[in-house]
Order: C-alpha cells, then structure tokens, then sequence
C-alpha cells in the first residue's frame, strides 16, 4: 500500500488530535500536532511578552523558537518541545487556549509554522491535524476529513479534559472560549478555518473514538485501493 497524507481538520475539541494519533500508530504514519505548534508559540510570546500586535517584535521573537516533537514512551505519543522544553502539559492549560487563536491569526506565525508542516509531510506516511492542513498546508492532501462536534458536546469533552490536567473551570467559561476561538480562527485572514471542497465530513457527536477512527481508516483503504 502506498503511504499517503491524512488531513483531519476541524473545529477544536471535536477529537482531532487523538483519532489523528490513533490512525497514525495503526498505519505506522508519522503523527504531526499542529495545534500544539501554535500553543508553544503562543507559550513562548507569553512568556516574553510579545505584543502582538507589534510586527517587528512578533518576527524578532519567531526567531527564537525551535519546536520539535519527542516521543514519550509512558504514554506512546509525542510530547511538545520548545526550545529544549517539554512544555507538554503547560501548552494544554486554559491560559494558552484563550490565546493561542490569536496568535495563530498572526499572517508571520502561519507563514514559520505553515512551511515547517510541509517539510515534514514531504516523504508522505504522515497524518496531521489543524485548521487549514487540507486547503493550505497540504492541498494536494489525498484523504481529507473535516471534523465537527455539536457545541454542549465540545465543552463538556473540554472540561474532561482540563479536570484530568487538574484544572475545573465553569462550563460556561469553557463554551465561550470555544465561541471565540471559532469566531476568530473561521474568520482571520491567513489560513482560516475551512472545509475543503473535497473533504469527508465527520461529525463526532455521537461516535466513540474507536468509532472514529475506524471511520477514518475505512477512507484510508479506500483511498490507497484507488491508488493501486
């Protein structure tokens, strides 16, 4: 079979990143989390307080950020590094959720992160999931997926989450968040969230993960039977 790539693109909380690791590992592909790029960037302005809305110092700071992917055997993923960091767990917390939308908007940030993505999806084998990984970072994509989930749904899979990283926060606070990343990565004018006109649609309301992933190997298999 040959090797392919995946896009799962989508709304956040609709399962991307974890059906993308589960078909990565099945297939043996390479498993690229795009979303965690843009929170250690959004990490790293953080922390060194970058105005964002300043070009110079937005360049000046992308300059300094390394971002690579090392596997962590305990729980058979990777782990997000920046700059030699394993900045994992603090990239998932409530504080970079509320800015990474910003910061991904950022035309400099998608430009760095965007050309990254391509060069480690050249060899193929290699499953990503974003918000523009099949109508910018990789068009030519042959499986598409486009990701949705019904709101309650989202924010209660978001809360689950943060209560295991040991964070409980309101879920009203958690649907407005969800709101606003929405409103602000469907509508910036660099790499917005779209659906591509050939993408399979995949609501994840009701479907368990093994659900999930099944569905997507199924088109995997398709595709690589209509590639033969």
């Amino acid at each position: 079979m040959s090797d392919i790539i995946i896009a799962l693109d989508g709304f956040s909380s609709c399962g991307k990143s974890t059906t993308a690791r589960h078909v990565a590992a099945t297939l043996h592909y390479a498993f690229l989390d795009t979303g965690a790029m843009y929170r250690a960037v959004a990490l790293y302005f953080h922390r060194q307080q970058v105005n964002l809305a300043d070009l110079s110092a937005v360049k000046d700071a992308l300059a300094h950020v390394e971002i690579t992917f090392q596997f962590n055997p305990t729980k058979q993923a990777s782990d997000t590094i920046l700059n030699g960091e394993n900045v994992e767990a603090e990239i998932r917390k409530m504080y970079i959720s509320d800015l990474v939308s910003q910061v991904a908007a950022i035309p400099e940030v998608r430009h760095a992160m965007v050309a990254q993505q391509q060069r480690m999806g050249e060899k193929k084998g290699i499953v990503m999931d974003g918000r523009d990984i099949g109508t910018v970072v990789f068009p030519q994509a042959e499986l598409k997926i486009f990701m949705t989930a019904e709101p309650h749904i989202r924010a209660q899979r978001r809360k689950l989450e943060l209560l295991q990283k040991g964070e409980d926060l309101p879920l009203d606070e958690i649907i407005e968040n969800l709101r606003k990343r929405d409103e602000i990565d469907s509508n910036r004018s660099e790499g917005p969230l779209k659906r591509a006109a050939d993408a399979i649609d995949l609501d994840t309301s009701y479907r368990s993960m093994d659900e999930q992933v099944e569905f997507v190997l199924d088109h995997v298999r398709r595709v690589q039977g209509e590639k033969r």
